[in-house]
């Protein structure tokens, strides 16, 4: 069983963290069992455990402490930024990340799917994370022991990918000077991906669906068809239906692929996993023996009212581009976050009536429109001052008084500010103090 473990002392010591934290894991299926620890608890630790120690009260920070060793400092129990932070601790790399509710069942689904032999199709946009719940079904699978083999179906010359699947004999077309096996039988006994199959030629379809369904291929070269025992997962970030209804894709291999769909919505439709996500990808490209900025609530803020064209890859550009011009600081906040597009950047004196120093001028929002005058640079900075200080307000729950204290200014400029972005035509919430 996987999850998270913890003793009476760390369910008492940090309960609203802990509990959280505890029933997304078991939702989640984590691929392992992490030990959370107290950071007052003196006793032996496990030698090859997956361990957390907490420490409440203190400077938010995830200091690594080896290779399944962190240690969590947090100071708000109840914030989205803590609990993100310790499923991205406790999640065994490469394995999904998730805390929303849909993604949390299509989890769930695909852990009682890797039991079976089913094929399964699973559907969803560019960058969603389809090869990362590929191999989590492979690996809580009975196969998890064997291979898992990804093929993507459109990096392969179309002229090689019939060979490359299915293996060729020495001497069976010009340049092969050696057999092959191809990747059916490189994945014999564990599982293999078929990764972007919309885009598999329908002359090679014919072959595909015939190794489906006899369990064999047949090298080029042979005559001989050769046993193999593979698990079939295919990925598409195509309509398929629309495919076949197009002639595109034969309707007997999507049938037989389309045993048990599942779909992955894109990153904007699934918010709740944008904070764990980032803390993971930060996690994965912080500088070795450095530690770790805290991505603050401000910065999650501004995370999450974002579209996510790119998904998961674009969130995780924005995430290394956050550690880069946050080298140094103690947390990334919102004038941190660059979304896709040319960085440049802001002179300090431009800066200053946020607080910041020389910082990166991020994208504006597709939502966000130039007032009247055009894309002056005055009109952008004051779109990016509203940007960051809308987001970190959101971040405070409307009040003045601890978003002025994160940006750094005085409650009185940031009512100055809210003024002036109303007066310039934005349309700006008051906040409370």
């Amino acid at each position: 069983m996987t999850g998270m473990e913890f003793s009476d002392v760390v369910a008492k010591q940090h309960a609203p963290l802990v509990q959280r934290a505890s029933a997304i894991a078991a939702a989640q299926a984590l691929g392992t069992t992490t030990q959370l620890r107290d950071v007052n608890d003196r006793s032996p630790q496990a030698g090859q455990a997956h361990v957390v120690t907490l420490e409440q009260n203190a400077s938010p920070e995830i200091v690594r402490e080896g290779a399944q060793r962190f240690r969590l400092r947090y100071d708000e129990a109840a914030g989205e930024a803590a609990l993100a932070a310790l499923l991205a601790c406790a999640a065994k790399p490469g394995m999904p990340i998730a805390a929303d509710t849909e993604s949390l069942s299509v989890l769930a689904l695909a852990d009682r799917l890797a039991a079976s032999e089913i094929p399964v199709l699973i559907n969803g946009p560019t960058g969603t994370g389809k090869e990362v719940l590929s191999r989590f079904i492979h690996e809580r699978s009975p196969r998890a022991g064997k291979p898992f083999v990804a093929v993507n179906c459109a990096a392969m010359p179309e002229a090689m990918l019939e060979a490359l699947l299915f293996g060729h004999q020495k001497g069976a077309f010009t340049g092969a000077t050696s057999s092959s096996e191809g990747f059916f039988r490189a994945a014999d006994g564990g599982t293999l991906l078929l990764d972007e199959i919309a885009e598999m030629p329908i002359t090679l379809q014919a072959k595909l669906l015939r190794a489906l369904q006899e369990g064999e291929v047949v090298p080029i070269g042979s005559t001989l068809p050769i046993k193999v025992d593979v698990r079939i997962i295919a990925c598409a970030n195509r309509d398929l239906p629309t495919e076949v209804a197009e002639g595109r894709f034969r309707a007997d291999l999507f049938y037989r692929l389309n045993v048990f769909p599942l779909a992955l919505k894109p990153l904007r439709d699934r918010p709740e996993d944008i904070a764990p996500l980032a803390f993971a990808l930060a996690l994965r490209h912080a500088t070795p023996g450095k530690s770790m900025p805290w991505i603050s609530d401000a910065a999650i803020a501004l995370l999450k009212v974002h579209g996510w064209p790119g998904n998961v890859r674009e969130l995780e550009n924005v995430i290394r581009r956050a550690l880069l011009l946050a080298d140094g600081k103690p947390q990334v906040g919102p004038e941190h976050i660059v979304f896709d597009g040319t960085a440049r950047l802001v002179p300090a004196e431009m800066a200053a009536p946020m607080g910041m120093g020389a910082v990166s001028m991020p994208q504006m929002p597709a939502a966000a429109e130039a007032p009247a005058g055009g894309k002056r640079l005055s009109n952008i900075v004051q779109l990016s001052e509203a940007r960051a200080i809308m987001a970190t307000l959101e971040a405070c729950g409307g009040s003045r008084v601890q978003a002025a204290r994160q940006l750094g200014i005085s409650e009185r400029t940031l009512r100055y500010r809210l003024a002036s972005f109303r007066e310039a035509g934005l349309a700006v919430a008051g906040g409370r103090r």
